[in-house]
């Protein structure tokens, strides 16, 4: 049975979401949205699919059975809630919206509707994280102690000089922190389960943005473990994120999505090669990913849609970061106070 996709948005995102659409049998580009006609008249070239600058008439197009949605982040929640109460289901990118309360009426929008709503956050597929995973969620790295997290990636000017969302607090939500930081923010809730306390820095160093472009908290996990997390745009030339995981009974550290080191008390025989790190996985940050962590995370929806089960991240998962994120910034506000999360 074939599966038509719509898109939304007309950005380098969307080049992405329709690649990894393309690499999956028996699904096809039906729509594409959005406002920059250049942009989706090519993609509608590239990829198939008919090009729709009005909401509206691309919602009405059949046949069509789920949107992904690539727009600025401020927009998800009113185009997924749009989607939703057309019947059809919705795959969004990160973040799922720029605050909770959006976030919740979305997620509210898709349980009246009887739709699946997912979010996208391709770490979670990628082999390496879902190794290091297994290996928490069966203890072999003890009580978890301490974790290092670090995003000092590089953006020149003209990223955000030459759009009109990033770095806006009405679309982006803010900057470095809930845009490029997200996905860390979310891969640490989803390796070692929620914050209950944090403490927050944020600054605008480098970019000319109403919102922060460098931000470091200190974390309190719920289970005791400590946290220290840092997220900017503007460490030149960028480096790959990092993240470092100590235990009782060992450390492991990601870089980027690869595992680079591994020194566990009782390491498993089984898993003893994944260490190794990809021969084509540059050290740089400013390499262009592929689509492969995309393809897997559309394949997981369309399994939830065709099951009728949870996606990986569906919208409450989803919501996890966005409300972490949120309590950072509340706690960079009052830099001398701890927030709950």
């Amino acid at each position: 049975m074939t599966l038509h996709l719509g898109l939304i948005g007309g950005g380098n995102i969307s080049e992405t979401h329709a690649r990894a659409a393309r690499a999956i049998p028996g699904v096809e580009i039906s729509a594409i949205y959005g406002t920059n006609a250049g942009k989706v008249e090519r993609l509608c070239r590239e990829h198939g699919g008919t090009p729709y600058r009005e909401f509206p008439a691309f919602l009405a197009h059949r046949p069509m059975d789920l949107v992904m949605i690539g727009s600025p982040s401020g927009l998800h929640a009113t185009q997924g809630i749009a989607a939703a109460k057309q019947g059809l289901h919705v795959l969004a990118e990160k973040p799922i919206d720029v605050s909770t309360s959006k976030a919740d009426e979305l997620i509210e929008a898709a349980r009246q509707s009887g739709v699946k709503l997912g979010v996208i956050f391709q770490d979670r597929m990628k082999p390496h994280i879902r190794q290091l995973k297994n290996w928490i969620d069966r203890g072999q790295l003890g009580k978890i102690l301490l974790v290092d997290a670090r995003v000092k990636w590089y953006r020149p000017p003209e990223y955000y000089a030459n759009s009109r969302w990033r770095g806006t607090l009405a679309l982006d939500g803010g900057g470095a922190l809930i845009n490029q930081g997200i996905h860390t923010v979310d891969l640490l809730l989803w390796l070692l389960g929620d914050v209950s306390r944090v403490q927050a820095l944020t600054a605008t160093e480098f970019h000319k943005i109403e919102a922060e472009d460098t931000a470091a908290a200190l974390l309190e996990f719920a289970s005791g473990a400590l946290g220290v997390f840092h997220a900017t745009t503007a460490a030149y030339p960028g480096y790959p994120r990092r993240v470092e995981i100590s235990g009782t009974e060992g450390t492991v550290i990601l870089e980027h999505d690869q595992i680079v080191a591994v020194d566990l008390r009782k390491a498993p025989d089984e898993d003893a090669g994944i260490v190794r790190r990809d021969e084509n996985q540059s050290s740089s940050s400013a390499v262009v990913s592929d689509f492969r962590g995309h393809q897997a995370v559309i394949e997981d929806f369309l399994c939830a849609i065709a099951k009728n089960t949870r996606p990986a991240c569906d919208g409450r998962e989803g919501r996890r970061s966005l409300d972490l994120v949120e309590a950072i910034y509340r706690a960079a506000r009052s830099p001398h106070r701890a927030a709950n999360v």
